[in-house]
Formats: C-alpha cells, structure tokens, sequence
C-alpha cells in the first residue's frame, strides 16, 4: 500500500472542535481542511461513530480523511453522545437520539466558512448503518452517501440473529466490546477539568445492551427502527453500497442496489469487514481513488465516469484449498449491468436417499433420513464476520460434514457460476417443538477437502414470520425455504457440490433447550443456485488503481495486531476460544492505548443447556495525563426458560479505582 504525503491541496488539522446542540449538548469532532478551505469553500465529508477518534480510530482515520482534504474537501470524524470527548450518554445503537444529533451536525457542517453547503456521509460498520439511517430522515445539506459492510435490516442482518436464530457467536461479543467503548473516559485535554465527573456519569449508566437485543428475540419495532428496509422509497441522495465476500454485511449490498430508486453503485470484493484499501482476503484496490470519484461526481459536480461503470463490479472467487486465512482470493472481477442479473437462471438439485444431489429430477417424495443434532457440529464454521486475522476463515469442512446430513452431487462437466443467494428448499420434519437448522453449501475438489461457499441459518417456529413465532408440532411435516448467505463463485469441472444440513451450528447458533432430532424427506428437498449462463452479458470492469492513503500525524513503527483461535474437543464437547490483541499505538507524543479481548464458547455433547460464552476486555491508556484503564468480564448462558447474562467492569484512573460494578439479568426465551 502507498502511502502519500504530496496532495493537490495542503491540509491542515484542527485536533479538536465542539459542534453545540440544541439541547445544550457538545459533540467532538476532529477536521482535516484544505488550508485555504476558508478563502476557497469545499464540500464536507462526515463519519459519525462512537469508536473515540482521538484512540480508538485514529490511525484509521488518519489514512483516509487527510487524504480527502488533500482532494479538495472538509473531512470530519464526530464522535456520538456519550462517546470519545462527546457530552451526554449513548442509550444503545442507532436510537433517535443518534439521527437527530446528526441532522444537527450536517446542519453545522453546511453553515461553515470553509463549506460549500453540500456534505456527504461516509463510514463502514457503525459509520455505514448511520448513513444509510440519516439518508433517510432527508436532510437537505446530505447530497451522497458511502456505506460499507452495513445492513439494511437490522435483525435480519446483523450480529445479534440470523434466520430468527440468536447468534451466539457474537451476540455477547459485540455488546461487550461496545460496552467497553461506553465505559472509557474522554480525554482531559480536550474536556478539561470534568472529564471525571464524565466518565463517573457514563460508569454509573452504562447501558444494557446485551439485555436489551436478547429481550428482543422476534422482529419488532425495536430492530425496524433504523432499518431502511422498512421503506427504501425514504432515500432520496445517491448510494455507494459496498461489501466483502468475507464479511457479515453482504447480503445488503444486492437488496439496495434491487430496491433503493435512486443513482446507486455496488462493489463487491473478496474482502472481511475492513476498507478495501487494506482488504484482506485480497486483492485489496484503490478505494480511496474510487471514493474521490463518487464524491467528485455528486458533490463537485466532475464527470469522473463513475456512474458509467457497471450497477456492480463484484469478484467471482474461485476455488482454494480449505484454510483459515487466505492473504488473497483467486478469481476475477464481474461487471452486471441490473439485480437481478440479466441471464442468469436457477438451477436446481434434488436431493436422494443415497446422500447424493442430481440436477433436474422430479420433485416426488422419497425416504426420511434423520439425524441427532451434534453439539459439536460448527467446530469449522469459523468466525461469523471475518476482520482480515488469522484464524477467522471457516476451514476445511469435512468435520462438520460428518455431523451433518450430506448431499453430494457427480463431479461437474462444465463450470457453475453462481451469483447471488443459494436456496435450501427442504421438506423437514423435527421431534420437538422448537428447533433450528443450518444449511451449508460447500465445494469438494477432488481430493475431497470440502470448502464452505455459503451458508444460513433457520429458527423453524419462525416459518410464518420473525414476527409471530409459533410452536412446531412434532412429527408434522413441513416445507421451508431457508435462504443462504448471497456469494459468489465459480465451482471448477471436476468439483462436486455438497448440501449439508443439521439442527444445530455452535457457537453461531444458539441451541433449542432440547437436543433435536432433524428428518429431510428426500426427493422433495432441493438445492437452488443462481447461476450466470454462458450468455450474460458482462460488462467490463475498469482496471482498479493502486491501494493508496495518507500518512498523517505519528506513524507508530510498533503498531501491531495479533488473533489467534483455539479449537479444542474436551471430553466429548466443544470449547473454542477467540484471543485478539488489538492494535497497540502512539495516539499522542508518548502515550500508547491498547485493547486486548477474549472470547470463549463451550458446550458439552449431548447438553445443549450447557451452552456458555465468556467476554472479556481490557483497555489501557499509558503515558496520559491521567493514565486508566478499564477491564470488562460478561458470561452468557440459558436454562429451559431464560437466558442469563452477567456483566461486571471496573476503571481506573491514575493507579486507583473509580467504579467497579456488577449487574445480571434474566431474559425469558422466546420460541429461542
């Protein structure tokens, strides 16, 4: 990656601002400018995240908002209420609260000296959902919109559940690493002599986030709000929506680019949950390049020809070894014109009694095959959102095969090409009222390593809706159409499709209180894929320049970022633990901040109740004027009726303790 220092434009920094509220209330925000932006007004470009700009994202941001100064634009990082050097408290993700403040702060940004009036948004995860979510409240100053790696159905796609299933993978996970984001101080430089008195009122009402998403286990009007898929038509700004076939997020990216009305592109790399500039798996590109073509086409006005290229530039992956990290992915960029794309058509598989998958067979009933759910099936499912470590891609499949029902097709003439979002329809049958099932679509080569190309989940009392969760009845047939996670890739001649399906997939899903006997009926059960016949049209894809960014501020030599995973078999039980030391770096002239976190999942065989997830997180601030840390310890586990989750955390400042503090929670299941 490039890193530059030569700009059309010099920029400067202003470290720290107040942007004033209504309410009284004061958000921090740190601004690159061209130096003659007051003199000569340029558009604005916001992020807008609770990540604490002055540690937590400040090398990130220091690669890429210097460099969009340095092209002619105000670059600006706010940090939320209650966040980094922010007033006020967070409540939870995406609340009113947080649009509102926004409309506020692009209203400030518009009425700047050094502002054109026209403001963009950009972000990915938090910064993305935002965008989408602030898009449609209108503001008038908001004129185009970068999103990345977000969603636009905040219970279908996100971490808290997936198909109406809790994720145990990152339910606990996440909210205990946005607690802890809630629990640190802000910075006394900038606060001045109240920074205490802050950060005791934010450790004193911190909020209940884990709670508050496992209290809401069906899709109401807690996850509509914020979701833009309650009504596409509110978004009336230009969108760049973009993805990695890595990360969690994806699934969005053709939804939006199907529904929303108004100027869109789509990209889609080989990425995890990171900028493509940096994208691992690679190749990463020259996003920053492309994000200056967006911007200078909608808020400059500069024919850039950004909106001539195709609806979607996506990388059509090919087949690789099964391993837990690839650096890059092999495989070709694919230009579509429209999504649906034009010419492709739907294939299908039925399934036999023999495990085997065959193309174009009727669709008549044929023998049951059951199996007893496997507490330890999901042992390669590796991690739900891939972040560019070690350690985090599903591995070779064939462990968690033979805890599944399989179906495997002949070896394949001819190339498939799918693209888009596999299809399990599966005629099931389950001996207990409440079950899940994971389906998985794999690409076994013919040394008979078996990769995982897609995969879904599926809480069957959600067949109605994931508003009205019902009962199942026992032994009762049914018919379900169980979605998968959109992809794409090229399965090679030679190569054999695998269908692979269980009632269980720890630590992603959460089990049903009772081990689950799942039954296919065979013959009426299928497997549909999207596939691009050879007569798409595809549209070339312009060649991408070069990953570059800027070097702004300390660069810290020492910065560094290590994961590593533990998968182990305990007596007949699975027990995986996630160690992650985050990056450490200089934030400032002689003061380092650091994260380091583990999670842990165990369940015994044979017991779904002893189903558990352990977080923790320590952050530390060295060299500060007032020197802290915070430590956070959370556990989640269930009995027949309820989950139960613990959530202790104390802080320290300048070697002595602020608070510490302990809180539990019972939340009922729900059809869970």
């Amino acid at each position: 990656m490039r890193t530059r220092t030569d700009f059309p434009h010099p920029v400067r920094e202003i470290e720290n601002t107040w942007i004033p509220l209504a309410d009284g209330t004061r958000l921090a925000a740190r601004i690159w400018l061209p130096e003659d932006a007051e003199a000569a007004p340029v558009p604005a470009i916001l992020e807008y995240l609770p990540y604490r700009k002055d540690d937590g994202t400040s090398a990130a941001d220091a690669r890429r908002h210097p460099y969009f100064a340095g092209h002619g634009y105000a670059a600006v990082r706010v940090d939320l209420r209650g966040t980094g050097d922010s007033d006020g408290l967070l409540r939870g993700e995406y609340l009113a609260q947080e649009q509102d403040d926004a409309l506020e702060v692009l209203a400030w940004l518009a009425d700047q000296p050094w502002c054109t009036g026209d403001v963009g948004m950009i972000g990915y995860s938090w910064g993305g959902f935002n965008g989408l979510q602030v898009a449609a409240r209108r503001p008038p100053q908001l004129k185009a919109v970068i999103t990345h790696a977000s969603t636009d159905d905040r219970y279908r796609d996100d971490c808290h559940y997936m198909g109406g299933c809790l994720l145990g993978s990152d339910m606990l996970k996440w909210a205990t690493s946005m607690l802890g984001y809630t629990l640190q101080p802000p910075d006394p430089r900038f606060v001045g002599e109240r920074w205490l008195d802050m950060w005791k009122e934010r450790l004193a009402c911190a909020p209940t986030l884990a709670r508050d998403w496992v209290a809401h286990q069906r899709r109401d009007d807690f996850w509509k709000h914020g979701s833009v898929a309650e009504d596409y038509g509110a978004i009336t700004c230009p969108v760049f929506v973009v993805g990695g076939w890595a990360d969690a997020y994806t699934n969005a990216v053709p939804r939006l680019l199907e529904h929303l009305e108004v100027p869109r592109r789509g990209l889609i790399g080989p990425w995890g949950h990171m900028m493509p500039y940096e994208g691992v798996p690679g190749p990463a590109i020259g996003f920053l390049q492309e994000a200056l073509r967006w911007w200078d086409f909608w808020l400059k006005g500069v024919d850039t020809g950004i909106m001539a290229e195709p609806l979607l530039r996506c990388w059509m992956q090919e087949w690789v070894p099964p391993q837990t990290y690839y650096a890059e992915r092999p495989g070709r960029w694919v230009g579509i014109g429209s999504w649906p794309p034009p010419g492709s058509v739907e294939r299908s598989w039925q399934t036999h009694a023999d495990g085997t998958l065959a193309e174009g067979a009727d669709a008549q009933a044929g023998a049951t095959l059951t199996l007893l759910g496997a507490q330890e099936c999901g042992e390669t499912a590796g991690v739900w959102c891939a972040n560019g470590n070690a350690d985090e891609i599903a591995g070779d499949q064939r462990p968690d095969d033979e805890r599944s029902l399989t179906f495997t097709s002949a070896p394949l003439d001819a190339p498939v090409e799918v693209l888009g979002y596999p299809t399990a329809r599966l005629r099931l049958i389950v001996d207990r009222p409440a079950a899940v099932v994971a389906v998985r679509l794999c690409d076994v080569a013919p040394d008979g390593s078996s990769l995982l190309v897609s995969w879904g989940m599926w809480n069957l009392t959600h067949d109605a809706s994931h508003e009205q969760p019902h009962a199942l009845e026992p032994g009762v047939e049914r018919l379900y159409e169980i979605g998968l996670r959109v992809c794409g890739h090229r399965f090679d001649v030679g190569h054999r499709l695998r269908l692979a399906v269980s009632p269980t997939y720890w630590p992603h899903a959460w089990p049903t209180a009772d081990a689950v006997t799942l039954g296919i009926v065979t013959g009426a059960s299928r497997l549909a894929l999207p596939v691009l016949t050879p007569d798409v049209a595809e549209i070339p894809v312009r060649e991408f320049a070069p990953p570059e960014v800027a070097a702004w501020g300390i660069v810290d030599p020492e910065a560094h970022g290590r994961r590593k995973r533990t998968v182990r078999e305990r007596g007949g039980g699975l027990h995986i633990i996630d160690d992650v030391e985050q990056h450490e770096r200089t934030v400032a002239p002689g003061v380092r901040y650091r994260e380091r976190a583990r999670d842990t999942y165990v369940i015994r065989e044979g017991d779904p109740l002893s189903a558990e997830v352990v977080c923790s997180r320590e952050t530390v601030s060295e060299g500060a004027l007032h020197p802290w840390a915070v430590h956070l310890h959370a556990t989640m586990r269930c009995d027949e009726d309820a989950f139960l989750i613990t959530e202790e955390y104390e802080a320290s400042a300048d070697g002595r303790e602020i608070a510490k503090r302990s809180r539990s929670f019972r939340v009922p299941r729900d059809h869970v």
